[in-house]
């Protein structure tokens, strides 16, 4: 008899990442290749991290502690409870667990259109109704959010900044929403690019310490801390939730090495100053390059931006255009924003190498007819 999964499964789009520096290399034979896709730190890896990482290798023969270590570190630098933290492996690893621990088939979660499509493909992936809200000016619309939410509401994501448009909501916008919000609703409250942001705007806000009896809040060391290959991040939330997550994610959850490398970015202050800084020079750089090109741009508090363009034909052109020019960069269609192209900010080197390629795309499709000045700045 044929094996044959849920249909749900069967339907299911797997998540689709950047492309990898060695296939663009191979697709055309390039030797100098730069990924602007998959908002990486530029600077690399915390070196203190790295480090700590390497020095566990010593003790893989026992098996990890389930974060304990880590959790500990983080409970006392946000002035928790180790019970209200959990570890995981990246800020969607804890995501997953989440959604396992309090959700089943068919419960509905909610959240806006054109965010991380992680949470999409883990929502289809549990068979669970997806509710979607409409962006407004690229950015979540916390009001029309609400108004969507129902007695069958059983969970909402919020992804404050937001991939992949950047966008950020303040401290008065999310009270007045949450007030909307039934206690029997938990909210999922993603600060994956919360290092960039937070002196971004005087409005600007964290849950990671706010514990309320209904949000779980995700953070990572995969952008900020350089350490998306290792796979490690963490929540926060009320105990009860919390002690419920704990019995769910998975027994060793996460690795040895990786919270040896959390642990000891959370100590490397340096890194986290140079990787914030490089991040606001190259904003501000790539912004004045958009404008002065006249190229269409999200304002951002993220560490990328959301260039959209007028069409689809166009996003695909420059993406491939980019890409033969060994700069890597994200079409956004299965985000569910065609038409838009993201790129992150890297060095400024990288950024330099990405404007000028950028500038090199544009005056051709001008010199063509392809596009005008103002066909460009449209939105």
């Amino acid at each position: 008899m044929k094996i044959t999964p849920p249909p749900h499964i069967l339907t299911l789009k797997a998540y689709k990442p950047g492309k990898p520096v060695q296939d663009l290399m191979a697709e055309y034979g390039l030797t100098d290749v730069i990924k602007l896709a998959s908002n990486e730190n530029p600077l690399g890896p915390s070196p203190l991290a790295v480090k700590a990482a390497q020095d566990s290798l010593a003790d893989l023969h026992h098996y990890p502690n389930g974060g304990k270590s880590l959790r500990e570190k983080l409970a006392h630098k946000y002035g928790l409870s180790i019970e209200q933290v959990i570890a995981g492996s990246g800020s969607e690893g804890v995501m997953n667990t989440l959604m396992r621990t309090f959700l089943v088939e068919g419960d509905e979660v909610l959240t806006s259109q054109g965010t991380f499509t992680g949470f999409f493909v883990l929502a289809h992936a549990l068979g669970l109704t997806l509710e979607l809200a409409p962006l407004k000016n690229y950015a979540y619309d916390l009001t029309a959010i609400a108004e969507r939410i129902t007695a069958r509401t059983k969970l909402i994501y919020l992804a404050n900044p937001n991939n992949p448009t950047g966008s950020a909501f303040g401290r008065k916008d999310f009270e007045a929403f949450y007030k909307r919000v039934p206690a029997s609703t938990l909210i999922m409250f993603d600060e994956a690019y919360y290092d960039f942001a937070i002196g971004d705007s005087p409005d600007y806000f964290t849950m990671v310490d706010d514990i309320r009896p209904n949000v779980v809040t995700l953070r990572t060391f995969s952008k900020s801390h350089g350490l998306a290959g290792i796979r490690i991040g963490f929540g926060t939330g009320p105990e009860e939730l919390i002690s419920l997550m704990n019995k769910v994610r998975l027994p060793f959850e996460p690795s040895s090495p990786a919270q040896a490398a959390g642990m000891a970015a959370l100590d490397d202050d340096e890194f986290l100053r140079r990787t914030v800084e490089t991040n606001r020079e190259g904003k501000r750089y790539l912004k004045e390059a958009f404008i002065t090109l006249g190229i269409p741009f999200v304002e951002t508090s993220a560490n990328f931006f959301l260039l959209p363009l007028e069409s689809s034909e166009l996003a695909i052109h420059i993406v491939l255009e980019m890409e033969r020019r060994g700069i890597i960069v994200r079409p956004l269609d299965g985000f569910g924003l065609s038409g838009c192209v993201r790129i992150s900010i890297g060095t400024m080197e990288e950024n330099k190498r990405a404007v000028k390629a950028l500038t090199e795309i544009f005056q051709s499709l001008k010199t063509e007819g392809l596009i005008t000045q103002h066909s460009v700045l449209s939105t």
